[in-house]
């Protein structure tokens, strides 16, 4: 089980503070955002479904002329996306793999989440080495648009923006504002030159499916200042595809849904009590608590645990591990 779980880590997925980048979009009038609204939760909405994916990652331009561009990598899965919350202005979709091991028995792996958020105040966005803060969202730039928060396989904030939905060549998608990352997991385990990505995030339906794609511009700190290191292209395509085995993604949450619950919620806690998250990470695996906050899940489903036991024991290695910022 343990090597599945860093496969999905691996899919996934500081010294210096990072300076606020600004957003090319003009503020919307009230009146455009309204007439937009249901059309952007449909579009949000219809990336829950059953889908084959492809993960392509590709360096191009080298800003360092010293920096050997690496070689593209490609990889894919089947991933099951489930709405697990709703609100009207709030919409969480919870991405789970469905792994076939050689004995033809299915893996499931809770991957990542995303939750957006419309006219968001603020975000829990990316801010330094192992931490996470609230930043405010410019009043200005609040009407129309949402939010998309990104978290870890543990429930733990990756990176987070703010944009709109718009249309361009006749294709509608969601831009995001420029936005920080931590390294993701294929990156983080090398080592490199660089250790966090300057990205602008898109989103966008397609008639087989939809399309996430990221231009990541990687960045080190060189004589105490960041610097671009290298150029890389994320282009991420969701088919939809049931032709495996759903049913065991399904299982899994009913099983495990008022665990993951209390989860966020402690994560959520954390966050507004201590000025957001801080809490250390490892190259391989996200934070020093994925692997047993993700143990403790699966000991659920296999009756070797009560959620109840089980809640305790995760808010208990949270609140053990997280700082006060």
């Amino acid at each position: 089980m343990k090597s599945y779980r860093k496969f999905a880590a691996g899919l996934l997925l500081l010294t210096a503070a990072l300076p606020v980048v600004a957003s090319a979009h003009p503020p919307i009038a009230a009146e455009a955002a309204a007439a937009n609204f249901e059309q952007d939760r449909a579009d949000i909405l219809a990336m829950a479904g059953n889908y084959r994916v492809s993960f392509n990652m590709q360096e191009s331009t080298r800003w360092d002329p010293d920096y050997e561009v690496l070689e593209p990598k490609r990889s894919g899965g089947n991933e099951v996306v489930r709405v697990i919350e709703d609100t009207g202005r709030k919409i969480v979709l919870q991405h789970m793999l469905v792994i076939t091991g050689d004995d033809d028995k299915s893996f499931v792996i809770k991957h990542w989440r995303q939750d957006w958020e419309y006219e968001p105040a603020k975000i829990l966005a990316y801010s330094d080495r192992n931490t996470w803060a609230w930043e405010d969202v410019p009043e200005r730039m609040r009407t129309g648009r949402w939010s998309q928060t990104v978290y870890q396989v543990d429930d733990s904030p990756r990176y987070a923006g703010w944009g709109q939905f718009e249309t361009q060549g006749g294709i509608r998608r969601w831009r995001s504002s420029w936005t920080w990352r931590p390294l993701a997991r294929r990156d983080a385990v090398r080592n490199p030159v660089y250790d966090r990505y300057l990205s602008i995030n898109r989103h966008q339906p397609s008639p087989d499916g939809w399309v996430h794609w990221q231009d990541n511009i990687k960045m080190g700190t060189k004589d105490g200042k960041l610097v671009p290191i290298v150029q890389e292209y994320v282009l991420n395509t969701y088919i939809k595809y049931d032709q495996y085995d759903v049913k065991a993604a399904d299982d899994y949450w009913t099983a495990t849904k008022d665990y993951w619950a209390a989860v966020r919620s402690e994560w959520d806690r954390v966050a507004a009590t201590k000025g957001g998250i801080a809490i250390d990470e490892k190259a391989d695996t996200g934070t020093v608590i994925s692997g047993r906050l993700l143990e403790i899940a699966d000991e659920i489903q296999e009756n070797k645990l009560t959620s109840a036991k089980a809640i305790a024991a995760a808010k208990k290695l949270i609140e053990a591990n997280t700082r006060k910022l």
